[in-house]
């Protein structure tokens, strides 16, 4: 099992769950993180450091944001590691719980 990013991380982009993840399983892209699904080791360090509730285990994710297990896997084969917090970008907090950011994301 592993730990899935979800569509509210688009344009927020907080980083508190890297500092957390034990085995550097975070890719940053332009507008979002993602988890690389065959480094996590399930530890579930990350799940509650998200200020944005963007992590869900895969097993939790509905089925509107299942598509976001193969969005994480795809782009964390490109996407370089991320091991250390940065700050969010300045308009995270009015991006945050905003519906239909999918459409958003930069590849």
């Amino acid at each position: 099992m592993t730990y899935v990013v979800t569509e509210n991380c688009i344009k927020c982009k907080y980083t508190d769950c890297v500092e957390v993840c034990p085995v550097d399983c975070f890719h940053e892209g332009p507008n979002m993180l993602v988890i690389d699904p065959e480094e996590c080791i399930d530890c579930t360090l990350c799940e509650p450091e998200c200020p944005a509730q963007a992590i869900f285990s895969e097993d939790d994710l509905s089925n509107d944001q299942a598509p976001f297990l193969a969005i994480n896997a795809d782009l964390a084969k490109s996407w370089p590691v991320l091991t250390e917090k940065k700050d969010p970008p300045a308009d995270a907090t009015e991006w945050d719980g905003k519906p239909g950011k999918r459409e958003l994301l930069e590849r």
